[in-house]
C-alpha cells in the first residue's frame, strides 16, 4: 500500500490597503453566510482559533504599524500580505485538535522569526474548512523600518528558499513531512481556491436567473420579469468583478493549459495532472458565464438599462 506524501504548504499573496475589510470579514468570520464559499460549514466555526488575535481593524492595524515605523508610501506599495500555511490533507487525518494546534504555533513561530512578531496582526486557523488552515497576516516592515514586500519576500529564488526554510523547520516537529515541489521549478503561480468557488458560485446564480427568466409567461410576465431583474443586476456587477480577478491569473491559466496539451511539460504527478483538469473547467466555467450573459434576451436587456437610468436619475446630486 502506498502513501501520498504529505506536505507543508505556504503561501502568500500580496495586497494593497483595498482588500483589508473583506479579507478580515473572512478570516475572522464576521459574516452570517459566505455564498461564494460553499466549504465554509459554519457549525464548525466555533472550532477556529487565534494564534494571534488582532486588537482592532485590519486595516487600522496596518495604518498604526506603517505610521509608527514613519514608512514612505507609493501608490504600488504592498500594505499588507495574506500568508496561507497549511498542509496535505492526509497530514491531518487522525491527529487531535491539539496536534492540529501544535502544527499551526510552530507555523507561527517560523514566520515570527522571519518577518518580525511585531509585524504579525493576526494569524487565525479555520477548522471549518475541508482542510484545516492558517491565515497570518503582516506589514512587510524591513528591520530598518522601510515598507518593502520585495525585500521581505525576495525574487522567486528567495520565494524557493523561504520554502526550503519552512519545510526545514516544520519537519523538526514533524519528521513525516516532505519538502514540495517549489515555485522555482515549477513556474507557476498558485491560482486561489476562491477564484473557483467563485466561478461555481456564479454558475448556480446563472441557473436561478435562467430559470426566472424561462417562467415569464402571459398572466405572470410582469412579476416573473421584476423578479429576473432583482437578480440580474447583482450578477452583472459580480460577474464583472470576477472577469476582472480572472485576468490576473490569465498568464498561469495559459501556462496549465498549454501544459495539459503536452507542450511543456511531462505529465507524472496526480496532483499535478488534477490541477491542469481544475483549471480547463475553470475556463470553460468562465466561457459559459460569458455566454450566458450574451445569451440574455434583449428585451431583459433593455429593461434593466432602462431600471438603471431610473435609480440613476432619482439618486441625489453630490
Amino acid at each position: 500500500m502506498t502513501h501520498k506524501a504529505q506536505h507543508a504548504i505556504l503561501r502568500f499573496v500580496k495586497h494593497k490597503a483595498g482588500p483589508a475589510g473583506a479579507l478580515e470579514a473572512h478570516h475572522e468570520r464576521t459574516k452570517e453566510r459566505y455564498a461564494s464559499n460553499p466549504d465554509i460549514d459554519i457549525s464548525k466555526s466555533k472550532d477556529n482559533f487565534h494564534i494571534i488575535q488582532p486588537a482592532q481593524k485590519y486595516r487600522k492595524e496596518i495604518d498604526i504599524r506603517i505610521k509608527t515605523a514613519g514608512c514612505r508610501l507609493r501608490k504600488d506599495s504592498t500594505m499588507f500580505v495574506d500568508t496561507l500555511i497549511t498542509a496535505s490533507p492526509e497530514f491531518f487525518t487522525g491527529r487531535s485538535k491539539q496536534e492540529v494546534q501544535d502544527y499551526f504555533t510552530e507555523a507561527v513561530a517560523f514566520m515570527e522569526k522571519k518577518v518580525g512578531g511585531g509585524n504579525i496582526f493576526s494569524a487565525v486557523v479555520h477548522m471549518d474548512e475541508k482542510t484545516p488552515h492558517l491565515h497570518l497576516c503582516f506589514t512587510p516592515i524591513t528591520k530598518d523600518g522601510r515598507l518593502s514586500a520585495k525585500e521581505v519576500l525576495g525574487n522567486r529564488a528567495q520565494l524557493s528558499q523561504w520554502q526550503d526554510e519552512f519545510h526545514a523547520h516544520m519537519k523538526k516537529a514533524f519528521p513525516v513531512l516532505k519538502r514540495g515541489e517549489s515555485a522555482l521549478v515549477t513556474k507557476r503561480r498558485h491560482i486561489p481556491t476562491w477564484l473557483f468557488k467563485q466561478s461555481v458560485d456564479l454558475t448556480r446564480r446563472q441557473r436561478a436567473i435562467e430559470k426566472a427568466i424561462s417562467e415569464i409567461g402571459g398572466l405572470n410576465a410582469g412579476k416573473k420579469r421584476d423578479e429576473a431583474l432583482e437578480m440580474v443586476g447583482p450578477y452583472f456587477a459580480r460577474l464583472e468583478r470576477h472577469l476582472g480577478q480572472m485576468k490576473k491569473y490569465q498568464a498561469t491559466i495559459d501556462y496549465l493549459t498549454q501544459e495539459n496539451m503536452g507542450l511543456k511539460q511531462k505529465v507524472n504527478d496526480e496532483k499535478s495532472i488534477q490541477k491542469r483538469v481544475e483549471v480547463l473547467e475553470l475556463k470553460k466555467e468562465n466561457e459559459r458565464l460569458r455566454r450566458f450573459v450574451e445569451s440574455i434576451p434583449q428585451e431583459i436587456r433593455q429593461a434593466f438599462q432602462e431600471r438603471q437610468r431610473e435609480q440613476s436619475a432619482k439618486a441625489p446630486q453630490r
